[in-house]
C-alpha cells in the first residue's frame, strides 16, 4: 500500500510530462499539473487547501529576485538586438572573409557569442543560419558541418548565457545566484568552446574542401523571400540584425557586450550587469544611429519587460507553486530513496541527477520542460539527502543547475 500511495504522488509528474509530451503549452500544463497535486496530496495525506496555497504561495515568494532578472535579461536581449550589440558581433567575425574552411567554424564562433550577448537560441539560429548557411552555399563548404556548427553555438549561451532563460530559470529553481553559476561554469564552458572549435576546423582541413572567399551581403541579398518571411513571423528582431549586418554598424557597438561579460567576471551582482548592458547600448547606439530616441529605445525594453512577463515569469510562478505543493506532500521520497539505494557516495548521486535531467530531456524533447519538470526533484535529492555546509550545499546546488540546463540542450543537440 505505500509503494501504490508513492506512486499516486508522482502522479502531477507524470501529468506534466505527458501533457509536454503531447506539445501542450508549459503555461497550460503547470496549472494543470499543479491542480492535480492538490487532489493528490489531499487525497494521499489529507493536506487542507488553504495549507496547499500556503505552500505554492511561498515557494514562489523565493523567486521573486529570478521575475525582476527575468525582466532585464529580456530587456537587455531586446536591446543588444535592436541597437547593433549582435550584429557589430557578427559583422567583426565576417570582415576577415570566409571560405569554405573557415564557414563553419567562424559560425560556430560567432552564434557562441551571439547567443551568449542576446540570450536566445532561437534568435541567434535565426540570425546566423541565412547568413552562414547560404555562405556556406557560396563558397562550397558542408553543409551539414556548418549546420551543426551553427545549431551547437547557437545553444551555448542557453548553457552559460548570463540573460539565458534556461540558464535564469534553472538557477531559480535550485536557488542560486545566476552570476555565481557562470563563474563556476565559465572555465569548463569556455573550454567546451575552444576545443569543439579547434575539432570543427580540423574536420574542414581533412575535407579539402576550397579556399575561395565570399562575404556577408552576397549571402544576405542571396536568401530568399520565403526565408525572410519565415523569419520575420518567429523572431521580427532578427531580421532587423540581419539588415543591420548587411547595412554595417561601427565596430565599437561591440562594447556593451565587452563590459557586460567583465561585469559578470568580476563578481558584480546580475542585475547591475544587466542595467550596464541596457544602459550602454543605449549611449553607444545613441552614438551609433542605431537608437532614434530615448522613448524609442524605452520602448524596446518595454517590450522586453512583456516579452519575459506573457510567459517565462508565468510559467516560473505556477512552476514555483507545483514544487510548493509536491514538497509539501513528500511527494519525491521514493524516488529519493531509490536513487539512495544505488549511491554510495554524493558523486555517485550527483551522477544519477545527471542521468535523470538527459533521461527528462529525452522523454520530454525540450529542455525548458526537463528543468521544470526534473529541476524540483534532483533539487530535493541533494537537499534532504546530503549534510554538510552551506558553502558546500551550494555548490551541488550549482551543479545541479549545471545539469539541468546544460544536459537539457546537449540532448536537444542529439535527441531527435
Amino acid at each position: 500500500m505505500k509503494f501504490l500511495t508513492g506512486l499516486f504522488k508522482f502522479l502531477p509528474i507524470f501529468v506534466l510530462a505527458g501533457l509536454m509530451m503531447m506539445k501542450v503549452n508549459v503555461l497550460t500544463a503547470a496549472p494543470i499539473a499543479t491542480i492535480v497535486a492538490c487532489f493528490v496530496a489531499y487525497i494521499t495525506e489529507k493536506i487542507k487547501m488553504n495549507e496547499l496555497i500556503d505552500a505554492a504561495v511561498n515557494n514562489v515568494k523565493e523567486l521573486i529576485l529570478v521575475f525582476f532578472i527575468l525582466m532585464f535579461a529580456y530587456a537587455m536581449a531586446s536591446a543588444f538586438m535592436s541597437t547593433g550589440v549582435g550584429a557589430s558581433i557578427v559583422n567583426v567575425a565576417l570582415s576577415l572573409g570566409l571560405n569554405a574552411r573557415t564557414v563553419a567554424v567562424t559560425g560556430f564562433i560567432v552564434t557562441c557569442v551571439l547567443s551568449v550577448a542576446t540570450g536566445t537560441s532561437w534568435g541567434t539560429f535565426a540570425a546566423c543560419a541565412p547568413i552562414f548557411l547560404w555562405l556556406n552555399h557560396i563558397v562550397g563548404g558542408d553543409i551539414l558541418l556548418t549546420t551543426a556548427a551553427i545549431a551547437g553555438g547557437a545553444c551555448f549561451g542557453d548553457n552559460i548565457g548570463l540573460i539565458s532563460d534556461t540558464t535564469v530559470v534553472s538557477s531559480g529553481i535550485q536557488d542560486v545566484e545566476v552570476i555565481d553559476r557562470v563563474r563556476t561554469q565559465g572555465v569548463w564552458s569556455l573550454s567546451c568552446m575552444i576545443i569543439t572549435a579547434i575539432l570543427i576546423f580540423v574536420v574542414s582541413l581533412a575535407m579539402k574542401l576550397p579556399t575561395d572567399v565570399a562575404n556577408a551581403k552576397l549571402a544576405i541579398d542571396a536568401i530568399p523571400p520565403e526565408a525572410w518571411s519565415a523569419i520575420e513571423a518567429e523572431k521580427p528582431a532578427a531580421v532587423e540584425l540581419l539588415n543591420q549586418v548587411k547595412s554595417g554598424v561601427p565596430v565599437y557597438m561591440v562594447i556593451p557586450l565587452i563590459l557586460v561579460i567583465v561585469a559578470a567576471v568580476m563578481g558584480i551582482p546580475t542585475l547591475l550587469c544587466l542595467f550596464l548592458g541596457i544602459g550602454s547600448s543605449y549611449i553607444f547606439g545613441s552614438f551609433a544611429g542605431t537608437v532614434e530616441s530615448l522613448p524609442a529605445f524605452l520602448s524596446l525594453v518595454q517590450d522586453g519587460f512583456g516579452e519575459a512577463g506573457s510567459w517565462v515569469i508565468v510559467m516560473m510562478m505556477w512552476v514555483g507553486a507545483f514544487g510548493g505543493v509536491m514538497s509539501k506532500m513528500d511527494a519525491f521520497a521514493p524516488l529519493s530513496s531509490l536513487v539512495l539505494k544505488i549511491s554510495g557516495n554524493v558523486r555517485q548521486l550527483m551522477f544519477w541527477n545527471g542521468v535523470l535531467c538527459i533521461g527528462g530531456n529525452a522523454a520530454l524533447s525540450d529542455e525548458m520542460a526537463q528543468i521544470v519538470t526534473i529541476g524540483p526533484i534532483i533539487k530535493e535529492l541533494v537537499d534532504k539527502n546530503v549534510e554538510g555546509s552551506e558553502e558546500d550545499l551550494y555548490k551541488l546546488r550549482l551543479r545541479n543547475a549545471t545539469f539541468s540546463s546544460s544536459l537539457g540542450v546537449f540532448g536537444s543537440q542529439l535527441i531527435p
